[in-house]
């Protein structure tokens, strides 16, 4: 049975903007254009212009921008890309869709993102002991700005630059990130931004979109997405097809309007956790200065994680782990990866206590207290 309270709701979120929504899909509908048409042209213009970055490339999903931003950057067979094992399997299927092989590197505990100095230390260990053939070598790393909040890209970059290493930004879950008054997405060379139907900006399906300033990396990822075409039916490329539709474009643009107050919103929410919740023995969500949560998920972390989800559920309240097996324990890679349990500590330590509490936009109040307060009794 579906609880009460859910963890995220996409529906509330296009009831909030149904007029806006249903006209944007009939003009759609109307005027016979439905592929890379003039809703995805503005969409990209309006979605670069709220970032700050010079260019917007709209393709079918987060997976496909990953992938598409890796090789725009010429990563390909042979390479390795260092990233996070705490993360959506994307980030991994798109490296590994390229032919380049994930050099895991583990998180910070208190941020649950890219710890900078396991990165050094990863890298360093690499190129000093590097055997060319056996070893990929690095070309790129993906920083995760996960459940909302930026990794550290300062000291990402610092490293990365070093050592003349791509910086691909994966913020399928941080549209509106800032860190220093900057968004996610504009600090590496490129970055990757998925819309599902549960982000912060959501299409009504799938969509993705992949920003950079770097007119070059803007020319390849456009030719990318279709097939490598520059002129229609030539390919310079070896490209793909994942075209964000005209459809998806149109209701991106309504949403777009919305994205910095629903935004405030999760903030709000996430403030009344925090203070409400702040006498529990659970690890709270901290935000640094100059770094922006935009709170795409409210994650704790509770030794008790597995009892407190099933109270929670026994009360209606929904509630998801994100996630619950790291990448490099899951069947699929554990044996090709041969990293061991304990490999990458904090990423599992977290993995067995966090949990994601219900938070979107459209939440009420009742709700809100209705989700504390059940907390709060199962503590007591």
């Amino acid at each position: 049975m579906q609880p009460s309270i859910l963890q995220a709701d996409p529906r509330a979120n296009y009831l909030a903007h149904k007029p806006e929504i249903d006209e944007a899909i009939s003009r759609v509908l109307e005027s016979g254009r439905y592929i890379l048409g003039r809703e995805t042209e503005a969409f990209e213009k309006e979605f670069a212009a709220y970032l700050g970055a010079a260019y917007a490339v709209g393709v079918g999903n987060g997976t496909d921008a990953l992938e598409i931003a890796l090789r725009a950057c010429g990563v390909g067979p042979g390479d390795g890309v260092a990233t996070v094992s705490h993360t959506s399997v994307a980030t991994v299927a798109a490296i590994e869709r390229t032919g380049a092989f994930p050099i895991f590197v583990d998180i910070d505990p208190a941020s649950f993102t890219m710890d900078p100095g396991n990165l050094n230390d990863t890298l360093t260990k690499i190129f000093d002991n590097r055997q060319p053939g056996i070893t990929p070598t690095p070309k790129a790393v993906i920083p995760v700005h996960l459940y909302g909040y930026p990794a550290d890209m300062p000291a990402i970059l610092e490293i990365c630059q070093r050592y003349e290493l791509y910086v691909v930004e994966d913020c399928a879950q941080a549209h509106g990130a800032a860190l220093q008054g900057r968004k996610t997405g504009t600090w590496g060379n490129i970055g990757t931004f998925s819309f599902y139907p549960t982000k912060n900006l959501s299409a009504i399906g799938d969509g993705g979109a992949v920003v950079t300033s770097n007119p070059n990396l803007y020319d390849r990822a456009r030719m990318l997405r279709e097939y490598g075409w520059r002129t229609r039916y030539i390919s310079e490329l070896p490209g793909m097809n994942s075209r964000l539709d005209e459809i998806q474009a149109a209701i991106l643009r309504v949403k777009l309007r919305y994205l910095e107050e629903e935004n405030s919103r999760r903030r709000e929410i996430a403030q009344q956790y925090n203070s409400f919740l702040a006498g529990t023995p659970m690890t709270l969500p901290k935000e640094q200065p100059a770094r922006i949560h935009i709170y795409h998920q409210y994650v704790v972390r509770s030794r008790q994680r597995d009892k407190l989800k099933e109270y929670l559920k026994s009360n209606s309240i929904g509630s998801l782990i994100h996630y619950p097996i790291p990448i490099h324990l899951q069947p699929a890679y554990k044996s090709r990866l041969k990293i061991e349990n304990g490999g990458l500590p904090y990423t599992e330590q977290v993995c067995r206590e966090i949990l994601s509490l219900p938070i979107y936009p459209q939440m009420k109040e009742e709700e809100i207290l209705h989700v504390i307060n059940t907390i709060l009794n199962f503590f007591s």
